[in-house]
């Protein structure tokens, strides 16, 4: 397999360093580095993001996150690994990240819940972590970016 073309975020002058900086300001908020890169890689599983699902995955181990939770993540519903926050938030991503699946895409159950654990600024740095996410899945597959090259 390889790209069809450089990464764009490389390719475009300035991309690059514009996506990650959105990055540096939401890990600002204080979100656990875990739940950021548990939300990364369920975003990534459902876009079937190889490159994202790879790096994220990696990340995580690298973080001393346990396989069990790391392995699960896609089912995340139906094992005990997981706090009630996380929950939430998994809830959201999957929500944000299906936006086209359904009428009501982030239902005011799936909100709600994330607002029980989250305040305003926190549940705004998940949402952005979500929405950015999505944009390097995006970019990754409609490129066919390669899992473990380098850019």
């Amino acid at each position: 397999m390889s790209a069809r073309m450089g990464n764009p975020a490389m390719v475009v002058p300035g991309a690059f360093q514009a996506l990650l900086g959105l990055g540096k300001v939401v890990n600002k908020v204080g979100l656990s580095p875990i739940l950021v890169e548990l939300v990364n890689l369920r975003a990534s599983q459902i876009n079937g993001c190889g490159v994202c699902v790879h790096g994220h995955a990696r990340d995580l181990r690298k973080n001393g996150e346990s396989d069990e939770r790391i392995d699960t993540v896609a089912g995340w519903r139906d094992t005990p690994w997981f706090t009630d926050a996380e929950r939430a938030a998994l809830a959201l991503t999957e929500a944000v990240t299906r936006i086209a699946d359904r009428p009501d895409p982030v239902s005011d159950e799936v909100y709600a819940e994330s607002a029980k654990h989250f305040d305003e600024q926190e549940l705004a740095a998940l949402l952005l972590t979500i929405a950015s996410v999505n944009v390097w899945n995006r970019i990754n597959i409609a490129t066919h970016q390669v899992a473990g090259a380098e850019w």
